[in-house]
């Protein structure tokens, strides 16, 4: 059939006329034919691969990795970032230097049938002590200081030993008689440090004998802290006055305090009036522990 195989060439011809005008086209033409071409990833639409029109990249915290294409480099996603599992960018992208992608470790907010969400996670989790004299929590937060402090060192595996510090300091509170009553204190140290509670005034660690007053310790809610809570149940106008929140370990001690004002119920009234207006009494009576 002598017109079929004419027409078999003129199509061949202008397949061709059609790539040398878009090159994109001829890659995908080598391709389709078996042929295995420069481009980076077809599927992508990637095209030829030319390194030195790649994009200059700055700021990377977590170093470089390949791009989509596999052609150019580009950022890193650093801790907690959404990432692309395997060696491939897809979406998100791929983990830094020192980082694998997995599932989300810190707990979920959905229920059951939520999907897990695939974040960076530190190879290295253990604490390091930066010559800045801060404990980073793992190498990976330690890489990201270093990239914006020049003359940063590691001082040693583990974390600092240092004075502790109160990170959520005892907050300030006017409320009525009767009422419930908590203070807050959460302090990071190294060597784990006791928190204590006194009242100035009183030579006294708290609760002493006090029935109507509390304290409950437990650790976190990050590693090598502590939180601190004091309470007060049915809160008397005696109980008005300065509250400290003390922290000790081997190496020194820490303090912070505030003020607790106890008023009765004109008094409380009157005072919330003149505050604001239009604030209830019951606005100032909730538990927010």
């Amino acid at each position: 059939m002598p017109g079929l195989g004419v027409l078999v060439v003129l199509s061949l011809s202008l397949n061709l006329h059609t790539c040398l005008g878009f090159p994109s086209q001829l890659v995908n033409l080598d391709k389709e034919l078996g042929g295995g071409g420069n481009s980076s990833q077809g599927a992508h639409g990637c095209g030829m691969c030319e390194p030195d029109l790649c994009p200059e990249t700055r700021g990377c915290r977590a170093g470089l990795v390949p791009d989509a294409c596999g052609c150019c480099m580009e950022c890193g996603n650093v801790e907690g970032q959404a990432c692309d599992p395997g060696n491939r960018s897809v979406y998100y992208g791929l983990c830094g230097t020192g980082l694998r992608c997995q599932a989300d470790p810190r707990p979920a907010g959905g229920g059951e049938d939520e999907e897990e969400e695939e974040v960076c996670v530190c190879d290295e989790q253990e604490a390091v002590c930066g010559s800045d004299g801060t404990t980073y929590m793992n190498m990976c937060q330690f890489r990201e200081a270093a990239f914006s402090k020049a003359q940063l060192r590691t001082r040693g595996r583990g974390p600092c030993t240092a004075v502790p510090v109160i990170k959520v300091p005892p907050q300030s509170q006017m409320n009525g008689t009767g009422s419930r009553l908590v203070f807050l204190c959460e302090v990071f140290a190294f060597p784990m440090a006791l928190v204590e509670w006194r009242k100035v005034g009183r030579d006294v660690i708290l609760p002493g004998d006090d029935p109507h007053i509390s304290v409950q310790s437990r650790g976190g809610p990050l590693r090598f802290e502590l939180s601190s809570w004091l309470q007060i149940e049915g809160a008397v106008l005696e109980d008005a006055g300065t509250y400290r929140c003390i922290a000790r370990n081997t190496v020194g001690f820490v303090s912070a305090s505030a003020v607790l004002g106890v008023l009765g119920a004109e008094d409380l009234s009157s005072f919330l009036a003149n505050r604001d207006p239009e604030r209830k009494l019951s606005d100032y009576n909730q538990n927010f522990y």
